[in-house]
């Protein structure tokens, strides 16, 4: 027995073989303790740092194939991690609090798909024109429920006062307030945020480029990297705004 192996486990330098594992190394086993080892394991926990820039990388346009080959981690273990790391993400806009006033809201539909491109899931986002936030998502498809999700998503004072902007989308004229809805050509520049930002997400969510090798293989997924990244825009966002807004 090697003198200088220790337990991982409790340090105890009590230590017997214990016979091999499924790939052939030499397993060992703690006396005191009963932990089974072996020396130089190839799985080591990830640390929390690697984890961080994980959690960074996946904001950008990158695969999750170039993220594991960047990080040097197996796609199977990133998969897991990228599965736990959406499911706990919240579908609901975290934007500044608004006062009851003139409020302006700018809506568009983002086409996108998931596992192929007869499985159609439209993006439906609607932005904040004054302080540029996203503040209502919704991930459907492009029928007038799917436009009342949208509606419902958004704060309550921007129900309740906003203008709202939109293209000549018959949904939209299905659910949003007469009064205060304007449907508008591109032409207008009246929803030219909303597209700016749509471009954003193509940019920066690999699974959204319309040509891609990358697209989302599961709607859970699918919608949880959509709100993964709007969640850190808006944080972004909020960080620039002036307190007096």
């Amino acid at each position: 027995m090697k003198p200088y192996l220790l337990c991982p486990n409790c340090g105890s330098d009590d230590i017997m073989r214990n016979g091999t594992t499924r790939r052939g190394k030499q397993n060992y086993k703690c006396r005191d303790c009963g932990r089974q080892f072996v020396e130089d394991p190839q799985w080591k926990p990830i640390d929390p740092d690697r984890k961080a820039m994980i959690d960074c990388l996946l904001l950008e346009k990158i695969p999750l194939a170039g993220i594991a080959r960047v990080m040097n981690l197996s796609e199977d273990w990133l998969q897991r991690y990228v599965n736990r790391c959406y499911a706990r993400v919240q579908q609901r806009g975290q934007v500044q609090p608004k006062a009851k006033g003139h409020l302006e809201v700018q809506m568009d539909e983002l086409w996108s798909f998931v596992n192929n491109k007869g499985n159609k899931q439209w993006v439906w986002l609607a932005l904040d024109v004054v302080t540029r936030e996203i503040v209502g998502c919704y991930i459907g498809d492009r029928s007038a429920e799917a436009a009342m999700r949208l509606w419902q998503s958004m704060p309550a004072v921007y129900r309740q006062c906003a203008i709202v902007y939109s293209d000549y989308w018959e949904a939209d004229a299905k659910v949003l307030p007469s009064k205060r809805h304007r449907a508008v050509g591109k032409e207008s520049g009246l929803t030219s945020y909303i597209e700016r930002f749509n471009n954003t997400l193509r940019q920066r969510v690999s699974r959204l480029v319309r040509k891609t090798l990358s697209f989302s293989k599961k709607l859970e997924n699918h919608i949880g990297a959509i709100w993964y990244f709007i969640h850190h825009y808006n944080k972004q966002i909020r960080s620039e705004l002036p307190s007096c807004l």
